[in-house]
C-alpha cells in the first residue's frame, strides 16, 4: 500500500471512527495480525504496552474508547513514505471517569500491509495520562 491518497484516507477514516467511538469501523482499518503499542513505562502507567493480533488490539482500543472521549483532533503534519506514515496531532480528550478534559500532542507511526494498518505505535504524554487517571483514583 504505497498509494499516499489511500493511506491518507485509511488513517483519516480510522481517526474518524475512533473520534466517534465506533469500534467496528475502527477495527476495519486493521489487518488481522495487526499490532498496537502505546509507548511508555508499563510500571508507571498501566495503559501503556503492546498488543498483538486483531482481538487483542480490539480489546485495548475498546478500553481506550470507554475511558477517553476524543473531542477534537488537529493534524499538524502527515508524512507518508512507502508503506509507512507518521502523523503528528494535537488532540483534546476527555477522561470519562474523572470528567477531565486535556489538550496534548501525539505522534502516531503506522505501517501498512495489503491496504490495512499492520502496526500502530503511538507516542503521547504518558505523564499527563498518569496524572489525569491518578486524579480519578484519588477521588474514589
Amino acid at each position: 500500500m504505497a498509494d499516499r491518497d489511500a493511506i491518507h484516507r485509511l488513517v483519516t477514516q480510522a481517526y474518524d471512527a475512533r473520534g466517534k467511538g465506533h469500534i467496528n469501523s475502527l477495527m476495519d482499518a486493521f489487518a488481522p495480525h495487526a499490532s498496537f503499542e502505546l509507548v511508555g513505562d508499563k510500571e508507571a502507567l498501566h495503559l501503556t504496552g503492546a498488543f498483538e493480533g486483531h482481538a487483542n488490539v480490539r480489546q485495548a482500543l475498546e478500553e481506550f474508547i470507554k475511558a477517553f472521549e476524543f473531542i477534537d483532533r488537529k493534524i499538524t503534519s502527515f508524512l507518508v513514505d512507502g508503506d509507512r506514515a507518521a502523523v503528528h496531532s494535537t488532540i483534546t480528550v476527555r477522561f470519562i471517569p474523572g470528567d477531565l478534559t486535556v489538550t496534548t500532542k501525539v505522534v502516531d507511526l503506522f505501517r501498512f500491509e495489503n491496504g490495512k494498518i499492520a502496526e500502530l505505535v503511538e507516542f503521547g504524554d504518558t505523564a499527563l495520562l498518569k496524572q489525569i487517571t491518578s486524579a480519578q483514583l484519588g477521588r474514589q
